[in-house]
């Protein structure tokens, strides 16, 4: 079992971004999705949710903010660059070449910083 003893920051984007607008999309996307979901360690890591959840979005279609997003809490979780290529030219040929370039596009910025 993991060590969960660590805390970690809490997620308010959903309240800063959209909190005035949908305060209860905002609540539900902070203390749900990131503070039920995420926290999942012991059954799955960050790790795994970051690689499931960039595939997700870039196999959706959502090559913007939420994207770039999650591609930096994956290199931020530990997904080096050439995994993130690895990744992305494996799913090119399921979810379509120009999903993959526009993706490309996007880790191409989060790794080069």
């Amino acid at each position: 079992m993991k060590d969960n003893s660590m805390t970690k920051p809490k997620v308010t984007a959903g309240r800063d971004q959209l909190g005035d607008f949908a305060p209860k999309f905002a609540e539900i996307n902070d203390d749900i999705l990131f503070g039920q979901v995420w926290s999942r360690d012991v059954e799955l890591s960050q790790r795994d949710r970051s690689l499931i959840t960039v595939t997700a979005l870039v196999s959706s279609g959502i090559l913007d903010g939420p994207l770039s997003f999650h591609m930096q809490i994956a290199k931020n979780n530990g997904i080096a660059k050439d995994e993130i290529v690895e990744v992305l030219t494996h799913l090119a040929f399921y979810i379509g070449w120009p999903k993959a370039w526009g993706a490309f596009r996007c880790a191409k910025e989060i790794w080069s910083e």
